[in-house]
């Protein structure tokens, strides 16, 4: 394309005064307002310079762009003003998928935020005295009733943050400021978003002791390490891998028991903590009953895990410990808002109830292969007449495993049944990339050059949705 010509196309594109000036883009403007509409134009009119110098627009496509133009206008504008965080498909298996949001909410726990959040509540007010309250009590008395059937403990206290990395900050500072915290070598791990362990340690003017090495520490190494600057023993779960081969760490038990006989404090951060039997599906993982069983004082974990529930960092335990934590000024700072009450309570309220199948997360853990396996059959008859007729698209159903995922039991995976699909004319990337490029995008995961579907973490109802756009595809 000669210079002259690229000049020639520059000149007739619009100015902006002039398109604000037809009567689709005052419409525009009278329902989105100016300024948006500007930037739209702006964006739209940008697009066609670059085509344009790129030589991807002649004469006779010029002409088809400029009679599309308020009809690309409208779409730029539609794209602007839509939310930028949007409901996806989770079909990669992954449970608790931190990149995806973790844990969805119960549709009690939505219903209680919806309720709380358009009138006033009680909040920080005593209904029965006509007084200033805590707002911690209406999670609190839960707790309390669930450890307390579960441990025989009533002395157990519970209070909440906005995420775990908060609850560790607050309780290593409030119990051992100025002191000096025990832990294992093997233990000082970096979780996500490159958050490491030794440096929320570190911001809690806490010192940091490590003993042992990386892959086996005694008790004797923990007991040597105490001097009269120790204000804390620290168990960390490693959250997100493994350590295999010739490894070993003292029991929770025995470092309780020495925690008790040198009168020192002993907290885990669990990280994931449930409140769920996880053995019983199979799960073998500790649960923040069993670290309270084996004499743990203080136990950190997360809300939006394996309980299920909102984003929040809670930490139960003595309750002279957790009074300590409450009364800290970091505790304000911390602290989180009525919504996260509210969707935490209900969550409990499951629990309380033994209602776990209103927990998504508990959910999904408990689906049985063959329950998955109906469902996957169903999405494909659903499908395969419209993948029938263009040939292009194949699937089948196989086995597979699904991850809990959220750096809970790394190890761990369950029984599942996968939907593998490969396309004629697309690469599996490609065809991954068509799936997350739908509405609403479908999240999927690529093995041996194939695409795996997991409906353990695709809702029910969000199967036929899968269908239509496999059929689009197809």
């Amino acid at each position: 394309m000669s210079p002259k010509l690229k000049s020639v196309l520059f000149q007739r594109l619009p100015s902006t005064d002039d398109l604000l000036q037809r009567p689709a883009l005052q419409a525009f403007i009278a329902r989105e307002g100016h300024t948006s509409v500007v930037e739209s134009i702006r964006v739209v009119i940008s697009r066609l310079r670059h085509e344009i110098a790129n030589e991807r627009l002649d004469s006779d496509s010029l002409d088809l762009a400029l009679d599309g133009i308020v009809a690309a206008v409208e779409r730029q504008l539609g794209q602007s003003l839509r939310y930028e965080l949007r409901p996806v498909i989770n079909a990669t298996g992954v449970i608790l998928h931190t990149n995806l949001g973790r844990a969805p909410l119960a549709a009690e726990a939505l219903e209680h935020m919806r309720e709380t959040a358009t009138c006033y509540s009680n909040l920080e007010f005593d209904l029965a005295t006509g007084e200033r309250g805590k707002r911690d009590i209406h999670v609190d008395r839960l707790f309390q009733k669930l450890f307390a059937e579960s441990t025989g403990q009533g002395s157990i206290s519970t209070i909440v943050v906005n995420n775990n990395a908060a609850a560790v900050l607050l309780a290593l500072n409030s119990i051992a400021e100025g002191g000096e915290v025990i832990v294992s070598r093997g233990e000082l791990v970096e979780i996500g978003g490159s958050f490491r362990i030794p440096d929320v340690m570190s911001k809690s003017q806490a010192t940091l002791r490590e003993v042992g090495t990386t892959n086996r520490t005694r008790l004797a190494d923990y007991e040597s390490a105490i001097n009269e600057r120790t204000r804390l023993l620290l168990r960390v779960h490693r959250s997100n891998f493994a350590i295999t081969g010739f490894t070993g760490q003292p029991g929770l038990d025995e470092l309780g028991a020495l925690a008790r006989r040198r009168n020192i404090p002993l907290m885990e951060d669990l990280g994931s903590g449930a409140l769920f039997d996880l053995p019983s599906i199979g799960i073998h993982e500790a649960g923040v009953l069993d670290s309270l069983h084996a004499g743990v004082d203080v136990v950190s974990y997360s809300g939006d895990k394996l309980l299920g529930g909102p984003q929040a960092g809670l930490i139960s335990g003595r309750a002279d410990l957790v009074a300590l934590m409450r009364s800290n000024s970091l505790f304000r700072a911390l602290r989180v808002d009525k919504l996260t009450y509210a969707a935490l309570e209900a969550t409990l309220l499951a629990y309380v109830k033994r209602d776990h199948d209103t927990v998504p997360v508990l959910r999904m853990m408990r689906l049985s292969k063959d329950e998955i396996a109906a469902r996957a059959e169903a999405l494909i008859s659903q499908t395969s007449l419209a993948a029938k007729n263009s040939g292009q698209l194949k699937s089948e159903v196989v086995d597979g495993e699904s991850l809990l995922g959220g750096g809970a039991a790394p190890t761990a995976v369950l029984a599942t049944r996968l939907i593998a699909l490969t396309h004629h004319s697309l690469s599996a990337d490609d065809l991954c990339v068509r799936l997350r490029e739908a509405d609403p995008p479908v999240i999927a995961r690529v093995e041996e050059d194939r695409v795996l579907l997991d409906l353990r973490t695709v809702f029910p109802y969000q199967d036929s949705q899968i269908a239509t756009i496999l059929g689009h595809i197809a």
